[in-house]
């Protein structure tokens, strides 16, 4: 059968968003998502990201993606000026690639790709019979030149947008084409080209900050549903770095003290409306975290756990009749690691260490302990 190349052409030297290809988007770093996608897909053979970043490199392969290779690009070819032609013809050649292997390129800046649209695209190329498939959207846009002249409809027949066809436009997803007909003509398409419609809002590239921060309302809004899902049955967190910035406050009496975020208490407040069980497993012993929970309503609280928070949790667990993949779970220290790498939905705050940050499957949330965290994890992830 022939064989099919994913290639991801990624540069270390973004200019308008420094790396941006390992930045994270949605809790993970950017280029993660097509590469997971690529992965999971029965369609490809391969995937190589050809880079001349050591830390992109160590990034990639710390996903451990079971058809990924690294290929280190030339230097000459991952300039600002260099094409992204020249690099593909530069590994084609390297590898000595067989002319019929199908041969597709995909952009790292478009993670709204998922498994199901490459599996079709790829269909379509072999079963259409023709030379190149491109990824478009289509565009219910009315288009002018610069004279003033109306590009696709007519002005003094405004159609109502149900009824307009609009305009499909490249959104750089990815192209498919043969190894032979890359060498030949030099160019990711050639030939008869085919076109694979994908919905509108894959027209988004990630090249500047205002792309980045559209891009991930559409990944939330489209893409990653399914991780608001029925399953999650308790909600738990942990208190200092979390619920609190782990600061230490203390009165002129010497009474401790913590400062919680009333839009947590709001999202605690959300998941019990909304039938899920929530609880605080905390290392600490105090009046005040006692105090916090009886004001949030919380259905388990559990102090003193420092070394045992699995353990107790799955107590808790035995009493509800759940499973740990039932269970969220936020954590930001090494004690909370054993729990976090256990349960169905983890999280993070953006200040979590490191350890916990490189925890497989976590979510890495874009706000600080006691700053609202947890409420970000309610709001994009279980409700």
């Amino acid at each position: 059968m022939t064989k099919t190349i994913a290639f991801i052409p990624v540069r270390g030297g973004s200019k308008s968003i420094p790396g941006k290809n390992i930045k994270f988007f949605c809790g993970k770093p950017l280029i993660y998502w097509v590469l997971n996608e690529l992965n999971r897909s029965e369609n490809i053979d391969s995937i190589v990201v050809a880079t001349d970043s050591a830390l992109i490199k160590e990034k990639v392969l710390s996903f451990n993606f079971s058809k990924l290779a690294v290929y280190d690009r030339d230097e000459k070819n991952a300039t600002d000026t260099a094409s992204t032609e020249s690099v593909m013809l530069e590994y084609i050649e390297r590898a000595k690639l067989n002319d019929d292997i199908i041969f597709m390129l995909v952009q790292a800046t478009s993670p709204f790709t998922q498994k199901q649209q490459f599996e079709e695209a790829l269909i379509q190329f072999s079963k259409q019979n023709v030379d190149s498939v491109l990824s478009c959207s289509r565009l219910k846009r009315f288009f002018w030149d610069p004279d003033g002249k109306p590009l696709n409809y007519d002005y003094k027949n405004r159609p109502r947008r149900q009824d307009f066809d609009g305009q499909l436009v490249e959104n750089g997803a990815f192209y498919i084409n043969t190894v032979v007909n890359i060498k030949e003509n030099k160019n990711r398409l050639s030939g008869n080209i085919a076109i694979y419609e994908m919905p509108e809002y894959a027209a988004v590239e990630i090249d500047e900050e205002e792309d980045w921060i559209l891009a991930e309302k559409i990944m939330y809004k489209y893409i990653l549903p399914q991780r608001k899902t029925a399953k999650i049955k308790l909600f738990l967190t942990d208190v200092d770095g979390v619920l609190t910035d782990a600061g230490m406050y203390y009165s002129e009496n010497g009474d401790e003290q913590k400062k919680f975020n009333t839009k947590d208490g709001k999202g605690i407040e959300l998941l019990r409306n909304n039938g899920i069980k929530t609880g605080i497993i905390t290392s600490e012993n105090t009046n005040i975290v006692d105090r916090r929970a009886k004001k949030l309503k919380i259905d388990y609280l559990v102090q003193g756990a420092s070394n045992n928070k699995l353990e107790k949790v799955k107590e808790i667990c035995a009493k509800e009749n759940i499973g740990l993949e039932n269970i969220a779970y936020i954590g930001d220290d090494i004690n909370d690691l054993e729990l976090l790498e256990k349960v169905g939905l983890k999280a993070c705050p953006n200040d979590a260490v490191d350890k916990v940050k490189t925890i497989g499957g976590i979510n890495i949330l874009e706000t600080k302990g006691g700053s609202g965290a947890v409420r970000e994890f309610i709001d994009k992830f279980i409700i």
